[in-house]
């Protein structure tokens, strides 16, 4: 049975080490989403990848009848073709020269564009500009960015600045180490390994949910004992909270990315639990790749 699960979790690490040949860039012509651009660029030569652009022209909120929406329709190819000239002058930029890149233009919230592009094109890597948001409009409001981390069942890699050489030498990636994390902790790894990345595997200790060293030791033995690598550390780090400890932790290091698994959770339970992977998202200012479970 050991030797069962040692081949079984090796096949899965040939078959994802391979990722990051398809990768999604959602674009509104902002210097974030540029940022977002340059790194996906950066990543898709690495890996002899491709790159789908894509641009979400959101329907106005207006009535229904027929003679509202012929009106518009002159407005709305407006507002289209000069998308397609913006797309065209970005796909001209020199630091996208030798990579194949196809353009999308639609009619539709860009949430929901981005989540079925995803899905319709079988892509490998979401990658995303972020300012962050904070007060009001990160409570009641979000961010596109932070809708697709919860919801993306593909991996989401978030960039909050320019980033002219982006390596993830230094990957810290935080676990609860739970059974379910296994999967997006694989995931993880087969990052880091392409990227050539020391993986710091973090547990983050905190008053409320607090474990001996020796036993969060034992956690962390027992969830790589199917793992080998030798470019993987263990770490206990111990913090008011998770997410400050991932980001002191992060600082402490100078950490080149941070990763975690998200539960994508909804409704009444995302608005009183929260969720960690959103908050970094929001408030890291190093790059933050996210992992559905």
């Amino acid at each position: 049975m050991y030797l069962y699960k040692i081949i079984t979790f090796s096949l899965l690490l040939i078959k994802l080490t391979h990722t990051m040949k398809r990768i999604l860039v959602p674009t509104d012509f902002s210097k974030h989403a540029e940022y977002a651009l340059k790194v996906a660029a950066q990543i898709a030569k690495k890996n002899d990848g491709e790159i789908f652009l894509i641009h979400m022209l959101e329907l106005p909120m207006s009535g229904n009848d027929a003679f509202s929406t012929a009106h518009e329709i002159p407005e709305l190819m407006l507002f289209k073709n000069l998308a397609i000239e913006k797309l065209d002058d970005l796909m001209d930029s020199s630091y996208l020269e030798d990579i194949k890149i196809s353009k999308i233009i639609q009619f539709e919230m860009a949430f929901d564009g981005i989540l079925k592009n995803g899905k319709a094109h079988e892509i490998d890597l979401i990658v995303m500009g972020s300012h962050g948001a904070s007060g009001f409009q990160e409570m009641f409001i979000g961010s596109n960015t932070e809708k697709i981390v919860r919801n993306s069942d593909i991996p989401v890699l978030v960039i909050k600045k320019e980033e002219e050489d982006f390596t993830a030498s230094k990957f810290v990636f935080a676990s609860d180490f739970s059974e379910e994390a296994k999967k997006p902790f694989q995931k993880a790894l087969s990052f880091a390994e392409n990227f050539g990345a020391h993986l710091y595997l973090l547990n983050v200790n905190t008053p409320n949910n607090f474990k001996s060293t020796k036993v969060a030791e034992k956690l962390m033995r027992d969830f790589l004992v199917e793992v080998n690598s030798s470019n993987i550390s263990t770490h206990i780090y111990n913090d008011v909270n998770v997410e400050k400890g991932i980001l002191h932790f992060a600082k402490k290091i100078d950490a080149d990315l941070i990763g975690m698994s998200t539960h994508g959770r909804k409704g009444l339970s995302h608005f009183f639990n929260g969720s960690i992977s959103e908050d970094l998202v929001n408030h890291a200012k190093r790059p933050v790749i996210t992992f559905k479970i």
